[in-house]
């Protein structure tokens, strides 16, 4: 493939296009277009999320750092604003671009090859979203091994001035490396919001000798499972099948389930609903679900549930 093939398939920089032997008459010309300051595109070539994150590390300059949501993005999750891309730098750079939000501070976070380390991204998450959403980001980085909590932790209570750090600081009870998705997460986050008894995570169900089952959301006590059912499930004709088969088996040896989709969760009182509902029959005589402060706390900025204070220092 040619430097100029390669132009056509992301964006580059003036210096990339006189490399591939395009002039600068060329680059005014129909077939291109600016994207951003010093940055450009073929106009046959539509933006991509990772092309936006390139053609902002091509356009800042060399001491602008990846950060938050983006940062966590670039190390492979799918959720999330992808943009503006987000960007932090030390001292009083102003610069406004389209797609891009660049945060200065006094003191820049640790760093590593990519941006911010993934410590730091997750405070900097912490201080702009949801509960839920922080909690869903959070188990995420647990479950893949990319967030030290120990690392995290040490950091927030070092630089207690820094948007987020107080946030962090209070979410850490509420993660869990366990869950191995995002939609995992934000079912036991209901769950556990709503007040119902919190469920083990994916954790093995016995159904008879040398055979197991693990289950989503286990509650051990009611002989239960809360299954969340994604689209996979729907689309992936062999995973249908072994879904049936594990259904089955869960039927044949006593064990009652309740199958959580998107569109439940998509109301968290309706997934909240089906899951007590199936508690009850299992023999539950608990408290039924709350949705009153705590509950709303979830949905809420974690600078809200945590309260305000004195970030001390400006960021």
């Amino acid at each position: 493939m040619t430097e100029i093939e390669l132009l056509v398939q992301g964006p580059f920089t003036r210096a990339m296009a006189r490399k591939a032997g395009l002039t600068d008459r060329m680059l005014q010309g129909k077939s291109f277009e600016r994207v951003l300051p010093r940055v450009w595109r073929h106009v046959d070539h539509a933006m991509t999320d990772d092309d936006w994150r390139v053609a902002t590390a091509l356009t800042l300059p060399p001491h602008a750092h990846l950060t938050g949501i983006s940062r966590i993005q670039a190390a492979g999750l799918d959720y999330g604003p992808k943009l503006p891309v987000r960007y932090v730098v030390q001292g009083d750079l102003h610069l406004a671009f389209d797609n891009v939000f660049l945060h200065r501070t006094k003191l820049l976070p640790p760093l590593d090859d990519i941006g911010v380390t993934i410590e730091a991204a997750f405070i900097a998450y912490a201080s702009q979203t949801r509960v839920i959403d922080a909690i869903k980001v959070g188990d995420w980085l647990l479950n893949r091994g990319h967030l030290d909590l120990r690392v995290m932790t040490k950091l927030a209570e070092e630089q207690l001035w820094r948007p987020g750090s107080n946030e962090v600081l209070w979410l850490v009870d509420h993660l869990d490396p366990r869950c191995r998705s995002v939609k995992e997460s934000e079912l036991k986050a209901v769950i556990r919001f709503a007040g119902l008894p919190e469920p083990e995570v994916n954790a093995p169900v016995d159904v008879g000798p040398g055979a197991e089952v693990v289950g989503d959301l286990v509650y051990a006590d009611y002989a239960t499972l809360v299954e969340f059912e994604g689209m996979q499930h729907q689309q992936d004709r062999a995973q249908y099948r072994r879904d049936l088969d594990r259904y089955e088996l869960l039927r044949d040896h006593s064990r009652r389930y309740v199958q959580i989709t998107n569109e439940h969760l998509a109301s968290p009182r309706v997934a909240v609903g089906r899951v007590y509902r199936a508690l009850l029959k299992a023999g539950y005589d608990g408290p039924p679900p709350r949705f009153g402060e705590q509950w709303r706390l979830l949905f809420a900025p974690v600078v809200v549930a945590v309260g305000p204070r004195d970030y001390g220092r400006a960021a």
